[in-house]
Parts: C-alpha cells; sequence; structure tokens
C-alpha cells in the first residue's frame, strides 16, 4: 500500500491578492486534510470556485507530508 501524503486544503482572506498574507486568521476556512494530491486539488478547485468574485479570497494546498518529514527522499 503506498504512503499516504497528506495535504491541507485551507483558505481566508488576505491583504493583497499577489500574496499568502491572511489577515482574521480566526476566520480561515479550513477545508480539510485529503491523503493525496488529486483529492486535495479538487477540494481546493471547489472552495475557490465558490469565492471566485471576491478577489480578497484565496485558497491553498499545503503538502503536509513534506512539513511533517522535511528529509525523505520523495520530497
Amino acid at each position: 500500500m503506498a504512503e499516504a501524503k497528506l495535504h491541507l486544503v485551507f483558505g481566508g482572506r488576505v491583504s493583497d491578492p499577489q500574496t499568502l498574507d491572511f489577515k482574521e486568521l480566526d476566520k480561515l476556512d479550513v477545508v480539510g486534510i485529503f491523503p493525496n494530491y488529486n483529492e486535495a486539488e479538487e477540494a481546493w478547485r471547489a472552495a475557490a470556485q465558490r469565492t471566485v468574485d471576491d478577489a480578497e479570497m484565496r485558497y491553498v494546498v499545503v503538502h503536509l507530508h513534506k512539513l511533517l518529514d522535511p528529509d525523505h527522499p520523495g520530497n
């Protein structure tokens, strides 16, 4: 069985749409944690689509597996 490569999807308001400077950290929208990039990307697309008309909203995919084990050869 392949090792799960966890990914976190979250979003929120940013001070500048070109950055990841999130404001109102207590209001971040945590979409979820996913076992692979494909599922995370699907969730990211759905969340981003819901807020497509709001330039201050930004959603991201974080590669948790790289944070949890940065020295792993696959990272």
